[in-house]
């Protein structure tokens, strides 16, 4: 049910379109799988033992990664897209 000058069915689509928005976010930012590199993929500097045996599937060295996550910002939890003042702009 829709109201206003909404479609039928435009709550649905809002929230399919919000949750695949959250899933291709998280498949960018999803844990490393398969075997570990020996030297980071980005600076090339060796990759610790130690680091490669707790993180399987790790390709960057511990400087690359904190680079990295420091430069993620994450979202706010509001869905925008269907908002009234995201349609006034």
């Amino acid at each position: 049910m829709a109201g206003g000058w909404a479609k039928d069915g435009a709550v649905s689509e809002q929230i399919e379109a919000s949750i695949s928005d959250e899933l291709a976010r998280m498949k960018q930012h999803r844990a490393p799988v398969g075997e570990s590199f020996t030297e980071c993929a980005e600076c090339g500097e060796e990759i610790p033992e130690a680091r490669r045996k707790a993180i399987p599937g790790v390709k960057l060295c511990i400087d690359c990664q904190r680079d990295r996550d420091s430069a993620y910002k994450p979202r706010g939890g509001i869905n925008r897209r269907g908002s009234k003042d995201s349609q006034l702009k």
